[in-house]
Protein backbone atom coordinates (compact mmCIF):
# COMPACT_ATOMS: atom_id res chain seq x y z
CA UNK A 1 0.00 0.00 0.00
CA UNK A 2 2.71 2.67 0.62
CA UNK A 3 6.32 2.31 0.51
CA UNK A 4 8.64 3.09 3.73
CA UNK A 5 10.09 5.88 2.14
CA UNK A 6 6.59 7.43 1.83
CA UNK A 7 5.09 6.17 5.33
CA UNK A 8 8.42 7.84 6.68
CA UNK A 9 6.73 11.28 5.23
CA UNK A 10 3.52 10.82 6.96
CA UNK A 11 2.16 12.64 10.19
CA UNK A 12 -0.13 10.78 12.41
CA UNK A 13 -2.45 13.03 14.74
CA UNK A 14 -5.28 12.17 16.70
CA UNK A 15 -7.50 15.41 18.08
CA UNK A 16 -9.06 15.46 21.47
CA UNK A 17 -11.82 18.43 22.07
CA UNK A 18 -14.56 19.19 24.19
CA UNK A 19 -17.64 21.70 25.09
CA UNK A 20 -16.67 25.15 25.14
CA UNK A 21 -17.86 26.45 28.40
CA UNK A 22 -18.86 23.88 31.54
CA UNK A 23 -22.05 25.84 31.85
CA UNK A 24 -24.46 25.43 28.85
CA UNK A 25 -25.19 28.70 30.71
CA UNK A 26 -21.68 30.25 30.54
CA UNK A 27 -22.76 30.30 26.25
CA UNK A 28 -24.06 34.10 25.02
CA UNK A 29 -27.31 34.13 24.80
CA UNK A 30 -27.28 34.19 20.98
CA UNK A 31 -25.27 30.67 21.12
CA UNK A 32 -27.73 29.26 23.79
CA UNK A 33 -30.26 29.82 21.12
CA UNK A 34 -28.64 28.29 18.60
CA UNK A 35 -27.41 24.89 20.72
CA UNK A 36 -31.29 24.86 21.51
CA UNK A 37 -32.02 24.71 18.09
CA UNK A 38 -29.35 22.27 17.07
CA UNK A 39 -30.45 20.30 20.37
CA UNK A 40 -33.81 19.99 19.18
CA UNK A 41 -32.72 17.65 16.31
CA UNK A 42 -29.09 15.87 17.91
CA UNK A 43 -31.23 14.69 21.76
CA UNK A 44 -31.59 11.06 22.74
CA UNK A 45 -35.19 11.55 23.95
CA UNK A 46 -37.87 14.42 24.07
CA UNK A 47 -36.83 14.40 27.98
CA UNK A 48 -33.64 15.57 27.60
CA UNK A 49 -32.81 19.49 27.61
CA UNK A 50 -30.51 21.85 25.46
CA UNK A 51 -28.15 21.92 28.86
CA UNK A 52 -28.16 18.02 29.21
CA UNK A 53 -27.74 17.83 25.60
CA UNK A 54 -24.98 20.57 25.32
CA UNK A 55 -22.82 18.70 28.04
CA UNK A 56 -22.95 15.61 26.38
CA UNK A 57 -22.43 16.25 23.04
CA UNK A 58 -20.75 20.02 22.75
CA UNK A 59 -17.73 19.04 22.37
CA UNK A 60 -17.66 17.01 18.65
CA UNK A 61 -19.09 20.10 17.10
CA UNK A 62 -16.59 22.47 16.26
CA UNK A 63 -18.61 25.26 16.55
CA UNK A 64 -19.55 24.82 20.37
CA UNK A 65 -16.57 22.82 21.42
CA UNK A 66 -12.60 23.54 21.16
CA UNK A 67 -9.42 21.56 20.86
CA UNK A 68 -7.50 20.67 24.63
CA UNK A 69 -5.07 18.43 23.28
CA UNK A 70 -3.40 17.59 19.68
CA UNK A 71 -1.00 14.37 19.35
CA UNK A 72 0.94 13.84 16.73
CA UNK A 73 3.97 11.66 14.85
CA UNK A 74 6.04 10.30 12.49
CA UNK A 75 8.11 6.97 11.68
CA UNK A 76 10.89 6.56 10.52
CA UNK A 77 12.59 2.85 9.81
CA UNK A 78 15.88 1.19 10.31
CA UNK A 79 16.91 -2.10 8.67
CA UNK A 80 13.37 -2.75 8.01
CA UNK A 81 12.46 -1.94 11.44
CA UNK A 82 9.83 0.72 12.56
CA UNK A 83 10.41 3.10 15.45
CA UNK A 84 8.22 5.99 16.28
CA UNK A 85 8.36 9.29 17.99
CA UNK A 86 5.33 11.48 19.36
CA UNK A 87 4.57 14.32 20.91
CA UNK A 88 1.38 16.55 22.27
CA UNK A 89 0.38 19.66 22.58
CA UNK A 90 -1.97 20.39 25.58
CA UNK A 91 -3.87 23.33 27.23
CA UNK A 92 -7.00 24.57 28.01
CA UNK A 93 -6.02 27.52 25.91
CA UNK A 94 -7.02 26.29 22.52
CA UNK A 95 -5.49 29.65 20.71
CA UNK A 96 -1.79 28.31 21.90
CA UNK A 97 -2.38 24.59 20.98
CA UNK A 98 -3.33 25.61 17.33
CA UNK A 99 -0.52 28.80 17.26
CA UNK A 100 1.84 25.89 18.40
CA UNK A 101 0.62 22.96 16.24
CA UNK A 102 0.19 25.39 12.51
CA UNK A 103 3.78 26.85 13.07
CA UNK A 104 5.08 23.21 13.48
CA UNK A 105 2.98 21.82 10.39
CA UNK A 106 4.54 24.77 8.01
CA UNK A 107 7.99 24.88 9.46
CA UNK A 108 8.91 21.12 9.47
CA UNK A 109 5.92 19.03 7.96
CA UNK A 110 5.39 20.62 4.34
CA UNK A 111 4.94 18.33 1.96
CA UNK A 112 4.03 15.59 4.24
CA UNK A 113 0.38 13.99 4.09
CA UNK A 114 -1.62 13.88 7.52
CA UNK A 115 -3.39 10.46 8.79
CA UNK A 116 -6.02 9.79 11.44
CA UNK A 117 -8.47 7.46 11.75
CA UNK A 118 -12.07 9.08 10.73
CA UNK A 119 -9.60 12.08 10.15
CA UNK A 120 -11.65 13.38 7.01
CA UNK A 121 -14.92 13.13 8.74
CA UNK A 122 -13.72 14.74 12.31
CA UNK A 123 -10.14 15.71 12.67
CA UNK A 124 -9.04 17.62 10.03
CA UNK A 125 -12.18 19.45 9.25
CA UNK A 126 -12.74 20.07 13.24
CA UNK A 127 -9.05 21.95 13.41
CA UNK A 128 -9.56 23.88 10.48
CA UNK A 129 -12.67 25.34 11.62
CA UNK A 130 -11.26 26.00 15.12
CA UNK A 131 -8.23 27.84 13.45
CA UNK A 132 -10.48 30.38 11.72
CA UNK A 133 -12.32 30.69 14.67
CA UNK A 134 -9.45 31.44 16.82
CA UNK A 135 -8.45 33.70 13.60
CA UNK A 136 -5.00 32.12 12.99
CA UNK A 137 -3.89 31.57 9.35
CA UNK A 138 -4.17 28.23 8.49
CA UNK A 139 -1.39 26.24 7.92
CA UNK A 140 -0.96 25.35 4.13
CA UNK A 141 -1.90 21.37 4.56
CA UNK A 142 -4.92 22.53 5.52
CA UNK A 143 -5.63 25.05 3.52
CA UNK A 144 -7.92 22.35 0.97
CA UNK A 145 -10.04 25.63 -0.78
CA UNK A 146 -9.98 24.69 -4.79
CA UNK A 147 -7.87 21.91 -4.92
CA UNK A 148 -9.14 18.42 -6.07
CA UNK A 149 -9.58 15.45 -4.22
CA UNK A 150 -6.00 14.06 -5.06
CA UNK A 151 -4.44 16.85 -4.34
CA UNK A 152 -5.42 17.35 -0.56
CA UNK A 153 -3.07 15.63 1.66
CA UNK A 154 -5.15 13.41 3.91
CA UNK A 155 -4.90 10.15 5.06
CA UNK A 156 -7.83 8.29 6.62
CA UNK A 157 -7.47 4.40 8.07
CA UNK A 158 -10.80 4.38 8.24
CA UNK A 159 -11.83 5.43 5.01
CA UNK A 160 -8.58 2.56 3.94
CA UNK A 161 -10.72 0.25 5.26
CA UNK A 162 -14.18 0.36 3.59
CA UNK A 163 -12.20 -0.18 -0.04
CA UNK A 164 -14.89 1.67 -1.24
CA UNK A 165 -17.79 1.05 0.38
CA UNK A 166 -19.10 3.91 1.87
CA UNK A 167 -21.73 2.74 3.91
CA UNK A 168 -18.94 1.02 6.40
CA UNK A 169 -17.80 2.60 9.66
CA UNK A 170 -15.10 0.75 11.61
CA UNK A 171 -13.60 1.99 14.73
CA UNK A 172 -10.15 2.13 15.38
CA UNK A 173 -10.62 -0.31 18.66
CA UNK A 174 -12.19 -3.17 16.21
CA UNK A 175 -9.25 -2.90 13.70
CA UNK A 176 -6.72 -3.36 16.84
CA UNK A 177 -8.55 -6.18 17.99
CA UNK A 178 -8.40 -7.61 14.61
CA UNK A 179 -4.53 -7.28 13.55
CA UNK A 180 -3.86 -7.79 17.93
CA UNK A 181 -2.74 -4.30 18.09
CA UNK A 182 -2.84 -2.75 21.92
CA UNK A 183 -6.02 -1.25 22.62
CA UNK A 184 -5.85 2.78 22.87
CA UNK A 185 -9.42 2.24 24.84
CA UNK A 186 -7.78 0.46 28.49
CA UNK A 187 -8.05 3.54 30.40
CA UNK A 188 -10.73 6.44 28.60
CA UNK A 189 -12.69 6.51 25.74
CA UNK A 190 -13.42 9.66 23.55
CA UNK A 191 -16.98 9.73 25.79
CA UNK A 192 -15.03 10.11 28.57
CA UNK A 193 -12.81 13.38 27.93
CA UNK A 194 -15.12 16.03 28.42
CA UNK A 195 -15.39 14.89 31.88
CA UNK A 196 -11.49 14.19 32.72
CA UNK A 197 -10.99 17.89 31.21
CA UNK A 198 -13.95 19.54 33.25
CA UNK A 199 -13.86 17.64 36.24
CA UNK A 200 -10.86 16.23 36.85
CA UNK A 201 -8.70 18.58 35.38
CA UNK A 202 -6.27 15.83 34.32
CA UNK A 203 -4.78 16.82 30.44
CA UNK A 204 -1.75 15.00 31.37
CA UNK A 205 -4.55 11.47 31.55
CA UNK A 206 -6.15 13.10 28.05
CA UNK A 207 -2.62 13.25 26.39
CA UNK A 208 -1.53 10.08 26.96
CA UNK A 209 -4.59 8.76 25.78
CA UNK A 210 -4.32 10.90 22.69
CA UNK A 211 -0.78 9.56 21.95
CA UNK A 212 -2.02 5.92 22.40
CA UNK A 213 -4.75 6.42 19.64
CA UNK A 214 -2.02 7.85 17.52
CA UNK A 215 0.27 5.16 17.96
CA UNK A 216 -2.63 3.01 17.15
CA UNK A 217 -3.42 4.67 13.84
CA UNK A 218 0.61 4.32 12.91
CA UNK A 219 -0.02 0.45 13.64
CA UNK A 220 -2.88 -0.43 11.59
CA UNK A 221 -1.27 1.48 8.83
CA UNK A 222 1.76 -0.53 9.19
CA UNK A 223 -0.76 -3.63 8.93
CA UNK A 224 -2.32 -2.52 5.48
CA UNK A 225 1.25 -2.45 4.12
CA UNK A 226 2.36 -5.64 5.39
CA UNK A 227 5.40 -4.51 7.58
CA UNK A 228 6.03 -5.88 11.24
CA UNK A 229 4.47 -3.77 13.98
CA UNK A 230 6.11 -1.21 16.55
CA UNK A 231 6.97 -2.40 19.94
CA UNK A 232 6.96 -0.54 22.88
CA UNK A 233 10.91 -0.57 22.89
CA UNK A 234 10.36 1.64 19.69
CA UNK A 235 8.39 4.17 20.25
CA UNK A 236 9.48 7.68 21.76
CA UNK A 237 7.32 10.29 23.94
CA UNK A 238 8.00 13.72 23.83
CA UNK A 239 5.18 15.35 25.17
CA UNK A 240 4.75 19.53 26.11
CA UNK A 241 2.35 20.83 28.04
CA UNK A 242 1.62 24.66 26.85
Amino acid sequence: MFSEEQLARILFLDIETARGQYHFNDLSPALQALWSQKAEKIRNSKEDTPEMVYEDKAGIYAEFGKIICISFGFLTFAQGQPYFRVKSFYSSDEKEILSAFGELLDRKFKGWQLCAHNGKEFDFPYMGRRFLINQIALPEILQVQGKKPWEVSFLDTMELWKFGDYKNYTKLELLCALFEIPTPKDDIDGSQVGRVYWEEKDLPRIAHYCEKDVIATAQVLLKYCILPGLSEAHIQSATQAN
